[in-house]
Parts: structure tokens; sequence; C-alpha cells
């Protein structure tokens, strides 16, 4: 089984408008609602893909319960926990000549609630796949994540860990499955100008050396390159299409690989990734199984 956590979820409300105006009152030309958070963008990319998953995070107040339910009625399989206080955030973007975004804060997250994740990955056994994506509210500990795998350490089960900085470099020593930093975040990393492809696989194999069993590196318009657990490079170009979102487009791109990983088969898994990602960027929401379809078949081509 994949089990994604998403420790802050969000209900995405996007705003389209002619134009935005500081200190006066704007009207949208039409509105989408999405339940967000980057785990959750995962297990919906999955099941788009036809992979089934199990999303696990917190929850709290009404928003809350509209996520559970929204992704309940998506087919998703969702075991979050319920917070005492406080609702989960509402993202607000608009998407005018400008794309602006307000991000809500959301809840904290008790030390009751946080052993009873714990108790719940405890059940994972050899062979499960557990995605962790994104940066975690200020009320956990910065460690969180090395404190998950250390718990896992051992048992068989392949992490894949999608985030920055600290966050990162702290698990490799538990030897993720996958990690899937960016051409920023690597440079960021390493404090290093990163001038192109030689310096990307250059930086990409020292992130292998310290522990990562394969790092997969999205590069927006310069498409993706993964040194993969053999140590070989391969590398796949970006899809063609007009970029009309930006949100999710790396999450997705973690789904389709971790789907085309089924085949055991990397270059198939990293075509998969990136069809997905750029499915992703050229809709209003995330990757439908439509878009990934047809830009599978444009990467065959080449």
């Amino acid at each position: 089984m994949i089990y994604t956590v998403t420790f802050n979820p969000a209900v995405d409300y996007v705003m389209h408008a002619r134009e935005m105006r500081t200190g006066a009152v704007n009207r949208s030309s039409r509105e989408e609602i999405y339940f967000g958070g980057k785990g959750i963008n995962v297990s919906v990319v999955l099941r788009e893909l036809g992979i089934k998953s199990r999303a696990l995070g917190f929850t709290a107040g009404f928003t809350g319960a509209a996520i559970e339910h929204g992704l309940a009625d998506m087919g998703i399989d969702c075991d979050f926990i319920r917070l005492p206080e406080g609702f989960s955030r509402i993202n607000v973007k608009i998407k005018a000549q400008d794309e602006t975004d307000l991000n809500g804060q959301g809840p904290d997250i008790d030390d009751a609630s946080l052993d009873r994740l714990f108790d719940k990955l405890g059940s994972l056994t050899a062979g499960d796949t557990l995605v962790l994506a994104g940066s975690v509210p200020k009320s956990l500990p910065s460690d969180i994540y090395e404190r998950i795998l250390r718990q896992l350490d051992g048992k068989g089960v392949r992490a894949v860990v999608d985030a920055s900085g600290s966050l990162l470099l702290n698990v490799l020593k538990y030897k993720p499955f996958l990690i899937k930093p960016n051409s920023d975040e690597l440079a960021e990393i390493f404090d290093a100008d990163i001038k192109d492809i030689v310096d990307v696989e250059m930086y990409a194999r020292r992130l292998k050396d310290m522990g990562a069993v394969n790092v997969l590196v999205s590069m927006a318009g310069d498409g993706a390159l993964l040194i993969n657990e053999h140590g070989a490079a391969l590398r796949c170009g970006a899809c063609r299409g007009t970029v009309r979102n930006s949100v999710g487009a790396g999450d997705s791109m973690v789904a389709g690989f971790i789907a085309g990983c089924e085949r055991g088969d990397y270059e198939y898994a990293l075509r998969l990734g990136t069809a997905a990602g750029g499915a992703t960027a050229f809709s209003d929401g995330l990757a439908s199984r439509e878009l990934i379809d047809e830009l599978m078949k444009q990467s065959e081509a080449r």
C-alpha cells in the first residue's frame, strides 16, 4: 500500500479575475475549489493513474470536514486525524494579470494527535511506500520527517521525501527510496550556482552518495534528471504545452514516478513522472489521466 502524509491540508479557493486592484472591490469571472496539500496531490494523481493509496494527516473544523468528504467523493481512501481545535486552512489564489496567493496558517497539532499519527505509521510493513512531502507546520518539531523515518528504519518501507533544506538532508541517512528536489532547491542545498545539466547531475549524485537511493530532479522547462539506484543518469525532456498552473506539478511528478515504478522500469517511471507533472502544469487543476496519456505519446515520439 502507498501512504501519503499531509500535515497541513487546505481548501484551495481559486478566483479568476480580469484584473486585481488593491484597495478596491474586485469581482471574479469564475471560481474553482480544490482540496490541496502536497501529499493529497500525490494521492489524487495516483488515483488518476489507477493506483490506490491512503491519505494520512490532520484535519480540523468545518473546512477539515469538507476536505475529508470531498476527497472521499473523489474515491480517495482517507484516514485523517481530527484535531480538537482550530480549522484546516483556506488558501485563496487569485489569477488576474498576476498570480497572487494568500495562504492560511492552519491549526496547531497537539502532542496527543501526533502520537496517533505515529501509531498509524507503526502499522506499515515491508513493501509499503510512505510519501512525505512539503514543509511542516510550526507547531511540529523541525525534525519530524527524521523521527518518522527513524521509527520505520529496518522495516522495509520505501520512503519518498519531497522536501527542501535540512528537512531533506536529515533523512538521507535512512536511505529514502526517492527524493525529488528541483534545480533551485538543489542549488540552495549546496549553496551553489548551477549553470547547466552537468552541474545538476554532479549535485544530484552527491545526494545519492549521502544516502538517497534514487534522486529525481525537476528542472521546469528543461525536463527532469534521474540518478537511479544503479547510478545511471536518465534524462527526460519537458513536455510541450501552455503552462496554466504551477501548483502541484512537482507532486504530480512524484505520483507519476511512483506509479511508473510499479513496472520496475526507471526509464518508464521517469517518462510517466514527467508527463504527469506536465499534465498538471497545463491544466487548471491536477493532472487528468487523459492528458497524461497524451503527453506520454508525445514523449514516445521523440
